[in-house]
């Protein structure tokens, strides 16, 4: 199984969206997995300039010349992509950048189902399934309401699985070394082991990735601070 993560934090290896995918990554080579690690923000991506020419005159390639074109080959023999994004306003730039340019690898045959229209993988790109992995600074999870819809529209117009969404609320105290925090590091890589094994992630881990490090009251206080 071939496993491509894209890390779309602006901090890269530094950041806490890192945190969390190095050991969902270890959890899915334990498992058997191949797996590549792209930063989005080292990646030379240019914004995708909407004129269509890789459905209509050049289908399934992109007139662009930057890194994307050495992506692509990438994103076509993977099973299983992984999108790491943090939560900004909504998005880091260049992982939006990068979303768009997806593109290309979409077949631009029409479907209709469920009153919604949709299209599809090439049958060269191998991706069946779609995980994101957000870590926010704040404390509601209703704050990543907005990137799980944006993977999720990818994935219905797509017609790839939505795995679903390890999500880390105020994830900055994964820097601290306490009990709680090794229970969530520990519960992301039996997350990356079942996710390649069993083709699933367990409610009940994910459940343990996002639960709260600090009481409500102490987080507040020390934003406030």
């Amino acid at each position: 199984m071939q496993v491509l993560v894209i890390n779309g934090s602006a901090r890269q290896e530094k950041g806490y969206t890192a945190r969390v995918l190095e050991p969902l990554m270890k959890g899915m080579e334990k498992a058997g997995a191949q797996v590549e690690l792209l930063y989005s923000k080292k990646l030379n991506v240019n914004p995708c300039t909407g004129e269509f020419n890789c459905w209509h005159k050049n289908p399934g390639k992109c007139y662009i010349n930057d890194s994307m074109q050495e992506v692509y080959p990438k994103l076509r023999e993977a099973d299983i992509l992984v999108l790491g994004i943090p939560v900004y306003l909504p998005l880091p730039g260049a992982m939006q950048n990068f979303l768009n340019r997806l593109m290309p690898l979409m077949n631009p045959v029409l479907r209709f189902n469920d009153n919604r229209t949709q299209i599809q993988f090439y049958d060269d790109v191998r991706i069946k399934k779609i995980v994101l992995v957000s870590v926010c600074g704040w404390w509601e999870m209703g704050n990543f309401k907005i990137l799980e819809h944006i993977v999720k529209e990818i994935c219905l117009k797509s017609s790839a699985e939505f795995m679903g969404s390890l999500l880390r609320p105020h994830g900055y105290l994964l820097s601290e070394k306490t009990d709680e925090v090794n229970e969530v590091l520990n519960a992301v890589s039996e997350a990356g082991i079942s996710l390649v094994k069993n083709g699933a992630l367990p409610e009940k881990l994910l459940e343990v990735i996002a639960q709260p490090l600090i009481s409500e009251k102490e987080l507040r206080k020390r934003q406030s601070a």
